[in-house]
Order: C-alpha cells, then structure tokens, then sequence
C-alpha cells in the first residue's frame, strides 16, 4: 500500500513539473514573442521618423510594373511581387496545377505542400511577395477566371486557403490573397457593380478571406477592380477599413489590383496601402509620381488636407511585413527551384486532384487486354502554361496528356495521336478531322479524347482562343471548336472511348454523356498533369479527387443565370441568388445537376457506419467507421453538411461544415471524429446585422458528396 502511494506521489509529482515547464516555456515565448514585437515597432517608429514625406509617398505606389519603392539611404528595400497562384511568374520553374485542381484534392495538407513550393522557388528567384491565392467564390460556370479560384464553398476555400498561406509565408514570403471582394466575373470587371445582401457577402463571399486573416495571418491583400455597392473595392470604406482591419484585425498591407484606384482622396482614407499598376499613357518612360497615391499626396499633405499620420500607418503597414519576413533585419531563405521534391508535389496535387465523374462498366482503369489506344483532340497535346493572363507560367517542362500515356504504356501499347479539332475562336467541326480521328478509333481497342475548354492567354494574339483566362467570361457552356460532332463520331467509331475534360469548370455534355462510358475532369494539371493523368488511366493511381463546385447540365440551371439579375449594359450586376450559390441553390430548389458538389469515383467502394452524435457545452462531437470494401488501396472524402430544420430565416437544405480525406488499405476501417464548434450551426441574421445561433434541432449529414448522404443524424442544441 505505502509502495503504491509513493509511487502516485511520484507520478502527481512529475506531472506537475511537466505542466510547470509547459507554463515556464509558454510563458517563455510569449515573454520573447511580446519583446520581438516591442523591439520591431521600435524600428519601424525609428525608421518613420528619419524618411521624407517624399520617401514615404515613395513607398505607397509602385516604382516598375512589379515593384513598389523603397527607401535604399535607410536601408529600406524595394517590394518585389510576383504573379502568379499557381507559378512564380517571371522565371522558368515549376509549373503547379490550377486552383480549382488544388481544391478537388480537398487535402488541406497538401495546400501546405502547394504554397511551399511557391515560397521556396519565390525565394530563389528573389521575390518578396507572391500574388496569390486567389480565392474568390465560383458563383457563375462562365467566369472566365474560374480555373484560378478554388470552390463554390466557403468552407472548402477557408480550409484550402490556410494551407496555401501558411505553405508560402513559412518559406519568408508574403503571400497575398486576392480579389478582395465579390470579383466574380471576368467581363466588364473594370466597371461592373456589384449589389448584393449583407447576408451573402458574410456567408458566402467573406469566410475565405476572413480565414486567410485571422487564421494563416496573410502578409498582404489585393483589392478588386469592381465597385462594391457603388464604391470601387480597392478604395471601399466598408471593406476595408470596417471589415478588413478593424473587425478582423487586418496587420499587413493592402495593395490595389494593377490600375485600380481610381481617386486619391478616397484611396488614402478608406484603407488602400500600397497603388499598384503601370501607366500606360507614359510608354516606354513610365513616371509612377503621377498615380493617385504619387505626387498628389505630397501636395495634399502639405497643404494640410490629409495628416500625415495617415500616410504613416500606410508605410508602418508596408514595414511590418518587410520586418516580418526578414526583409530588412533577418536572413532570407535561399529557397530552390524545380527540384525533384518540387516536381513530386506538382505530380501529387494532379494525382489527388484530378476526378474520375463518370466509370459505367469500370472501364477504368484500363485492363491489361488493351494493346491499342488512340488518342483524339487538341488538348491532348497542347502545353496550357502560357494561359490564363496573371496566372501564366514559364514552365521548366510540361508533360502533355499524350506524353503520359506514351510513358505510361511504354512498348506494350501502341497509341496514336489525331488531332480532332482546330483551336481558333468560332471555329466549327472539321469534318475531315473528324473523319480521320473515328477511323483511328474504330481501329483501336480504346479510345481517349482530350478536350473541354483551352487554356487562354488575353495579353497577347491568342486572346481569339480564350476560354478559360483573365479579362474574359465565357459566351456560353456549350463545347468549342465542333468537338460535340466529334466525340459523337468516335462514340460511334468505337463505344470504348473515355473523355478527358481539361478546363477550369463544368462543360455542357447532354449530347454525348448517356453513350460514354468514363469521363475524368482533369482541369489544367500542372507540369506533371501529363502523368498523373496517365497513372489513373491506367491503375497506376486509384482516383480521389472530388468536385469543389456544381456541374450543372445546362447553363440555364445554374442559379447566378437563374435567379442572377445583370443590367443590359452590365454596368450592375445584381446578386439575386443571395445565399444559394452552387449546391444550396441546386440542393434546396431540387434542381437536378450533371454532377454535383464533392462528387468523385473510386477504383474502390466505402462503406459508412455507425454514426455517433454528442453535444457538448461548446462543441458537437461526430464519430463515425469508414471502410475500405474494394480491392485496392484508396482515398475517401468524408464530407459533414448540417442543416437547421426551423430557423428565423430561410436557410439552405445543407451546408457544408467539416470534412476529412482518408486514405485507407483494403479491409481496412478507421473511426473518424469531427468536432464541430458553434460557427457550424451559425448563419447571419442580416436583419439584427449579427451572426446567430438558434435553438433546436439540427440534421448532420455525413456523405460523399452533397447529393450521396450516407448516414444521418440529429442534434439539439
């Protein structure tokens, strides 16, 4: 008995000194973290107070086309910023898959591994800030910048864009989340305003861009070029000086989307830091003292109009990130460029990313029987780096789809290659390609056709074919280029055809998707996309990628064209749709889509079970099994939609709250545990101008997509 005291005072004795050195060394930090931040805003208050009024307006605009001025007698360096989300622009390096293949992984880890690799090779080119991510919300299938955001969900953005942040900015590079707010069209972008509720720009347009600041503390933020209820968003009060920093805590800087200020008065007062563009007028000698936030502060500061105060909390912003990030008292990371590590990730984002929507019969993964593959369209061979405006790449290499295959099959498979189809805006079918592409088709024991939409680039002559790119929406969802004719043709040459779809978003398929019997959503899939697209074709790697928005079947059952309300000039756009954008609206007005939110097959088969709810005081606690039932190794994602069954004001069926991937062995089971905390049940009352959260019941529904529930449950809370 004495033994057995001794030895719990024992235990209760070492306990207590491992708490006690688990206070001393949080105490520890937050002492030396607190004298860090002491010790920084001495320097940035010491700094302030030696520069010029000139030198501080210096600092505010750009000084070049990607940089903003510095101060060099104080030893204050240029900002150097670079495009783009997906690449670092202005050098040759590693070329990563799109936004929206970034968000079909919904791997928040690999997110993680995604801004890395962007701050590494940042860092090896000398960059101080990559432009990226961008995160605004998928609200209309046409937005021609679609393939660089990420979800319809903002939930789904705010766990993706975390991981993204923190991969970048722990490399000592300031990433910069754009386009701050509701851009979620392409045309007339510079014009448009934007008209929505309250409710809509909290609970749908906001929650990505809040996590970014209050979770993964993001560097900086850029402004959009449209008006926000009538005022430009990268000079809107509201946004961003109200929301931005004074109710999220905002401590970077604010930069404007290149050319998008507009008046200097209002720039400087609503919470614009840093202008940035590049005045065309002034080629080829660019004079940047001239921009709304250049000369004319000067003189409106000495003539009394503005304080200089205002000028100072703008350039102490723009220092505390230069501190930060070891621009000015530190070392620098060398970082790396195009490394094999670097490579891998791009190869693993595709592989994870890219969705298998349709397998009838399980055609894929291609069996060993198959000898002879002919491989149709354009897209098949045609490199997407160079696309997409801002977000163009200078790819080291580029693995195009039929280079995959080719290295994949090797000498056991002959593959033959038709082109199908002419790129060139309004072109139509070519009946002579489609001849020659079903012939080799009929010849083959498969056939593959790579299409959907084209990569296109609008600063150059190749703007005739852009489709998915800056500066552009799309007229329609209907297929380009005639390829309908020709995926019937092959359809009818040979039944065996799989149909690869490259493409930032959803494409009409009602003419040909009842006859095919596999189709995979390959989106723009990096330098690697090529092979990764190959291992799935072929077994290599089983398939985990879901949806991150709705596919509808036509364009007219998408809600922003249903419910949406554009002026004739598209001077206001009206945000008719409210809270029902993607899913909700599909799920709650029961509206039957191609394919619907977080969709994605398997090479392998899941089973859900036994379901476990508990409320606690604060969080609500899921447990439920996942098992591997097929016969090979596999990722599910578990998704978690809640719904409030009587609510103050309408909400939608369900909405998405938590999800997790998991990768599982076959037989294998794993109990999952989600913890829900209050913000799950939560939705803004725009009437009492306030989040809320009601008493009641509440339905928890765990699935595989929103349209393939699982199990359900309830709680009361």
């Amino acid at each position: 008995m004495i033994n057995t005291i001794i030895k719990q005072t024992n235990m209760l004795y070492k306990s207590c000194c491992r708490l006690f050195l688990l206070f001393a060394a949080v105490a520890f930090t937050l002492n030396t973290n607190a004298q860090k931040n002491a010790s920084t805003e001495a320097k940035i208050n010491a700094l302030i107070k030696k520069m010029t009024l000139e030198e501080k307006v210096n600092m505010i605009h750009a000084s070049s086309f990607f940089t903003s001025g510095g101060v060099s007698r104080l030893g204050i360096p240029k900002l150097v910023l670079s495009d783009g989300p997906h690449a670092v622009r202005s050098d040759t390096g590693t070329y990563l898959p799109v936004g929206t293949c970034l968000a079909a992984t919904w791997n928040p880890k690999l997110g993680y591994e995604f801004g890395s690799v962007l701050g590494s090779e940042a860092n090896f080119h000398g960059k101080d800030v990559i432009l990226g991510p961008g995160i605004n919300i998928i609200r209309s299938p046409l937005n021609g910048r679609n393939f660089e955001y990420e979800s319809e969900d903002p939930y789904l953005v705010s766990r993706m864009v975390v991981g993204y942040i923190n991969g970048v900015q722990d490399q000592g590079i300031s990433a910069c989340v754009k386009h701050f707010a509701v851009n979620n069209m392409e045309t007339n972008r510079f014009n448009v305003n934007v008209n929505l509720t309250e409710r809509a720009l909290r609970e749908i347009y906001l929650p990505g861009f809040k996590a970014a600041v209050t979770e993964a503390n993001v560097n900086t933020l850029m402004g959009s070029y449209n008006k926000v209820r009538g005022q430009w968003a990268s000079q809107n009060s509201y946004l961003l000086n109200q929301i931005l920093k004074k109710e999220w805590g905002f401590k970077g800087f604010v930069m404007s989307d290149w050319g998008a200020v507009h008046n200097t008065i209002e720039a400087i007062w609503n919470g614009c830091d840093l202008e940035m563009g590049t005045d065309l007028n002034q080629r080829p000698h660019r004079d940047y003292s001239k921009f709304f936030m250049g000369d004319t502060v000067v003189n409106l500061v000495r003539s009394g109009r503005i304080d200089e105060s205002v000028i100072n909390e703008k350039v102490r912003r723009i220092l505390y990130v230069m501190f930060k990030t070891n621009m000015i008292d530190g070392v620098r990371k060398k970082g790396e460029s195009n490394t094999k590590a670097h490579q891998q990730t791009a190869l693993k984002v595709a592989e994870e990313g890219i969705v298998l929507l349709k397998n009838d019969n399980k055609i894929l993964p291609l069996s060993s029987s198959v000898k002879t593959i002919a491989v149709i369209g354009f897209n098949a061979e045609r490199k997407q780096a160079m696309g997409g405006g801002s977000s163009q790449a200078k790819a080291f290499y580029e693995v195009t789809p039929i280079e995959g295959l080719r290295n994949a099959g090797g000498n056991k498979i002959n593959i033959t290659y038709n082109q199908g189809y002419k790129i060139e805006r309004g072109a139509t079918a070519d009946d002579l390609l489609i001849m020659q592409a079903a012939e080799a088709a009929s010849k083959a024991d498969v056939a593959i056709v790579v299409g959907g939409w084209t990569h296109g680039f609008n600063y150059s002559v190749w703007s005739d074919n852009a489709y998915d790119a800056e500066g552009y929406d799309k007229p329609d969802m209907h297929m380009p280029f005639g390829q309908d004719e020709l995926i019937k043709a092959v359809l009818k040459a040979n039944p065996k055809t799989v149909v690869v779809l490259m493409g930032g978003g959803p494409i009409d398929m009602t003419q040909w998707i009842n006859n095919v019997p596999a189709i995979l959503q390959a989106w723009y899939p990096g330098m690697e996309g090529g092979n990764a697209l190959a291992k799935i074709i072929f077994g290599q790697v089983n398939p985990s990628g879901k949806l991150p928005m709705t596919f509808p079947k036509i364009l007219e059952d998408a809600p922003s064209q249903k419910l949406g309300i554009t002026s004739k000039d598209l001077m206001q756009l009206y945000y008719t749709d409210d809270i029902y954008v993607g899913y909700r609206y599909f799920d709650t007005y029961k509206v039957e889509p191609q394919f619907a939110f977080g969709h994605g097959l398997s090479y392998t088969t899941f089973e859900y079970s036994n379901l476990k709810i508990q409320a606690g005081k604060k969080n609500t606690t899921i447990t439920f099994t996942l098992k591997n039932t097929g016969s090979v190794p596999g990722a599910e994602v578990a998704q978690v939609y809640v719904k409030q069954e009587k609510s103050t004001l309408p909400r939608p069926e369900k909405e998405l709250k938590a999800f997790e991937k998991i990768f599982l062995q076959p037989g294998d089971s794993k109990l999952v545990k989600i913890v829900l905390d209050e913000n799950a049940f939560h939705y803004y009352n725009d009437i009492e101008n306030k989040w809320v959260m009601e008493n009641g019941v509440y339905d928890i529904m765990i699935g595989a997509s929103s349209r393939k529930i699982k199990l359900n449950g309830k709680v009361k809370l």
